[in-house]
Formats: C-alpha cells, structure tokens, sequence
C-alpha cells in the first residue's frame, strides 16, 4: 500500500497518507480540515551500503506558504 504525500492549498502543511487504493479520494489537511490539497511529487531516498547515514542524503524540501 503506497504512502502519498499531499499538501493543504489553504495552511500549506504537508502530510503523508497511507491510501489502500490511488482511487481512493484525497484526504483533508489534518491541520485545518481543508479538503483542498494537492498530491506531491515524491522524492526517492537511495543509500548505498557502507555509505554513513549523514554524509548527505536526502533532505525533504520545506513546505512554506508562497508569497
């Protein structure tokens, strides 16, 4: 079962959701109840063995109110 990641277009706040079906219809915003939200391009995070933790991997893009 895939994770989304979903952003509120009225507060901004992102979320993830776990959805048993991609039909399934958006979630609201857990932060202000809005069921006006957007579905994220998700980034994929790839660590090679023997590679620390740390040493640059991925960092999730902060979700801020544009403008």
């Amino acid at each position: 079962m895939p994770i989304y990641e979903y952003q509120c277009k009225a507060c901004c706040h992102c979320f993830e959701k776990l959805l048993l079906s991609a039909n399934d219809p958006a979630p609201q915003c857990p932060q202000c109840d809005c069921q006006d939200v957007e579905k994220l391009m998700s980034s994929v995070c790839v660590r090679a063995h023997g590679i620390p933790s740390g040493s640059g991997g991925f960092t999730a893009p902060n979700c801020k109110p544009s403008g």
